[in-house]
């Protein structure tokens, strides 16, 4: 054992203000690559669309410049310039431009809504720029100041006198020190973006120049004032200009009862691909979240009773898999907190907006659906179509599931489901006795089977394939699925749709499903790609208020519960010390009923080698490699506040 004295209190570093940005940029904007160069100008421009939303601005301008300069500047109020209240040596200007977890969006008090939540936006853009100044008009004059890397290399000053003017101008240069000196904006990315933010918000005009010269072949203007008055319909008759499944698009805008907040939404149907977008108060959502799963529980819920309505006999069969076929989708909710997985924002995780989003959107539905009878009878054929397809195909591999039972010898422990068919099924993996009992009797038997595992699953990364192989969990669950491993693999032979990973709501929990998908990316990484692997999301926590109870999933969202809830009336709070501590009814109406649940769809985002290397780092024999992985999540939970573990 080496010395204590090699180890000393001098050997600790201590980063300061924006240095951890520096260091680890990935943790902030996803990495160094072209997609986190324009992370940049989204944070910036987001800003702006902040005070459009709020009602303070209706004009942003954005110019790319020559030498990877890019301006954008709102009409907004303009940054306050006096002196903060805390740092009595600084402006609140530079305490916003080189503090992280700084701004006016942590309460209601300037921003109704907004999506930049985290205080961390244009102080991470000045992090990273080799060059930034910024100019704020208000109270008649115009202030400026300079910064570097994330310092200020001038006092804030004041530049001249502007009467009746205000709002915030941001110049920045990314650092090539960075992000390397070939990797510049490019004009179709930064167009296409803040156009697409015109047509969420009908009442900004967004003023587009590129002082880059423009390619002919890539159709886009070197100048033009964006604007369009009717939103989301302007977008639908772009995008759906001919085969036209409906000729009159599904469109609407709604208030959310209950939860505050506002969801408009657009959907027309061809006979193209299938495109979902989604968006949280004006960001880009491209994981989707609780926001598009009201929108298709409310879609299915109207086809289905509509369906019955018109004697349709198959009714009862229609998925929102046959919905969604050739469907163009936007839905965009405006609503106070959001909270999204990461500081990149890919998804909203609201729970309380999903509800009210389906009971808002089935309304509008069930009266488009009556009063469009040409349309609804073409929606109708093109459903019917695809259900038929899919009904065809299922029935070429529809299996006796009472036959393949008696073939496979299937676990004791498995509590399988009546279905014979593998479509519409689901297996629960739980761990423990007492999971697997309140799993079994808040389950529905029709379709949702159980199998309980014992302690935490062997880690097959790091362990022997002969030792993988003898370890009965394992042994149980690649016989329960019935499908094989590795090259051996089937799909047509997997006994279940759906395969869910459901552990407590805390770190064992975690590690347990870490270990699980480490598994399945190992021995079965088609399962994965196929989309069937899923996460449940149980809560931590419940919390009884006059009358009424609500489940949170974690610390954060308990907080953000207590600070809404008015204490004239009591509070009780329970602690879910695991599955088998919740009642049957809280299992089921929180973790297992599909119309109340929420499931995370376990996703491959890179390419198969990148993800070996990374689960080889994060789960193999190396503790070094482990070690800094712990070190890099450390720092990203103390400057983001607590994001999702990114599976």
């Amino acid at each position: 054992m080496k010395e204590s004295g090699s180890y000393k209190a001098s050997d600790i570093e201590v980063l300061e203000g924006l240095e951890p940005v520096r260091l680890r940029p990935g943790m902030y904007i996803g990495g160094k690559d072209n997609a986190a160069l324009h992370h940049l100008v989204k944070e910036v421009f987001d800003n702006a669309m902040d005070e459009v939303i709020s009602d303070h601005a209706n004009r942003i301008s954005v110019t790319l410049k020559e030498n990877n300069i890019i301006e954008i500047e709102d009409n907004g109020r303009g940054i306050p310039v006096d002196k903060h209240p805390k740092y009595k040596d600084k402006s609140a200007l530079e305490v916003i431009m080189t503090t992280l977890h700084s701004g006016g969006k942590f309460n209601n008090k300037a921003y109704h809504t907004s999506g930049g939540l985290h205080g961390v936006g244009v102080s991470v853009v000045n992090a990273l720029s080799e060059i930034l100044d910024v100019e704020i008009t208000r109270d008649g004059k115009v202030w400026g100041q300079s910064y570097s890397r994330g310092v200020a290399k001038t006092e804030l000053r004041e530049l001249r006198e502007l009467k009746n003017r205000s709002g915030t101008k941001i110049t920045f240069k990314p650092d090539p020190e960075i992000f390397g000196t070939n990797n510049n904006f490019s004009y179709k990315t930064i167009y296409e973006f803040i156009k697409s933010k015109a047509y969420l918000f009908s009442g900004v005009k967004i003023i587009w120049n590129c002082e880059v010269k423009i390619e002919d072949k890539h159709n886009i203007p070197q100048q033009e004032t964006i604007h369009f008055p009717n939103g989301l319909a302007d977008y639908m008759e772009t995008w759906i200009n001919e085969d036209k499944i409906v000729d009159k698009f599904f469109i609407g805008k709604s208030k959310l009862k209950g939860c505050g907040g506002e969801v408009s939404w657009a959907i027309g149907w061809d006979n193209k691909e299938t495109q979902v977008i989604s968006y949280c108060n004006t960001i880009k959502t491209g994981l989707g979240g609780t926001h598009e799963q009201g929108l298709k529980s409310a879609l299915l819920k109207s086809i289905k009773n509509y369906g019955e309505m018109i004697k349709y006999k198959k009714a009862n069969q229609i998925s929102i898999e046959d919905i969604l076929k050739g469907a163009k989708i936007i839905i965009s909710v405006f609503i106070k907190d959001p909270e999204f997985q990461g500081q990149t924002k890919d998804k909203l995780l609201n729970r309380e907006i999903s509800k009210p989003i389906e009971l808002a959107i089935a309304d509008f539905f069930d009266h488009w659906l009556n009063e469009s009878k040409e349309d609804s009878q073409n929606l109708f054929e093109h459903i019917d179509f695809y259900l038929e397809e899919r009904l065809n195909r299922k029935s070429s591999k529809v299996f006796s599931r009472k036959n393949l039972t008696q073939r496979l010898r299937l676990p004791g422990k498995l509590a399988d489901c009546i279905l014979q068919e593998a479509e519409g099924t689901e297996l629960f993996i739980v761990e423990g006795e007492s999971a697997g009992g309140s799993a079994k009797q808040a389950r529905n038997r029709n379709f949702q089977a159980i199998l309980p595992l014992r302690g935490k699953v062997i880690n097959v990364v790091s362990n022997t394939a002969d030792k993988v192989k003898q370890n009965t969990e394992i042994s149980n669950l690649e016989i329960a699925l019935g499908c094989g491993i590795l090259s051996h693999y089937k799909e047509a032979d997997l006994r279940y749709e759906k395969v869910i990973i459901m552990t407590d709501a805390d770190v064992d929990g975690a590690h347990i499903a870490t270990l699980l998908m480490a598994y399945f990316f190992t021995m079965m990484p088609e399962l994965i790609e196929n989309g069937h692997l899923f996460l449940a999301k149980p809560p931590l926590y419940r919390i009884s208020h006059g009358g009424e109870v609500f489940y949170a999933k974690d610390d954060i969202e308990k907080e953000n519960m207590l600070s809404k809830l008015p204490k004239s009336q009591k509070i009780e709070i329970g602690r879910f010390k695991g599955l088998g501590e919740m009642t049957v009814p809280q299992l089921r109406e929180t973790a297992m009923s599909p119309d109340s649940r929420i499931l995370l769809k376990v996703q491959m985002t890179k390419d198969m080698f990148e993800l070996s290397k990374q689960v080889d780092r994060l789960m193999g024999k190396n503790p070094e490699e482990r070690f800094l992985f712990i070190q890099e999540q450390a720092l990203r939970k103390k400057e983001s506040l607590g994001n999702i573990l990114d599976v």
